[in-house]
């Protein structure tokens, strides 16, 4: 994963789930960091957690397959990292098409 990459999706993790992820360089370390934030989360109750879940568009079916798991946190932070990194993925590509003049996306 390219460098700017890892950096734009450890600074929207930092604005949206609180995470110190300053001088982060690795994507193991930032889902460490995002397994902690999860662990804290599901222990104010499912109703945050599902209510955060719900606003990054991860499927409760997704979410409810990893029920009873023992590394359910770490898969769960591994859900929220690729979903953040798909929305930034796709937020480029669109900027990409709508500054490459396409006359669908100029508004």
């Amino acid at each position: 994963m390219p460098d700017n990459l890892l950096q734009e999706t450890a600074i929207a993790l930092q604005q949206e789930w609180g995470i110190d992820a300053s001088g982060m360089v690795s994507e193991e370390a930032i889902l460490q960091l995002l397994e902690a934030r999860v662990i804290a989360i599901l222990a104010q109750g499912a109703e945050p957690f599902y209510r955060l879940m719900y606003r990054l568009d991860i499927s409760e079916r997704k979410i409810n397959a990893l029920h009873g798991e023992t590394d359910a946190p770490a898969k769960i932070a591994r859900l929220i990292y690729d979903r953040q990194l798909q929305k930034i993925q796709s937020r480029k590509a669109h900027r990409a098409q709508r500054d490459a003049g396409d006359p669908d996306l100029a508004w």
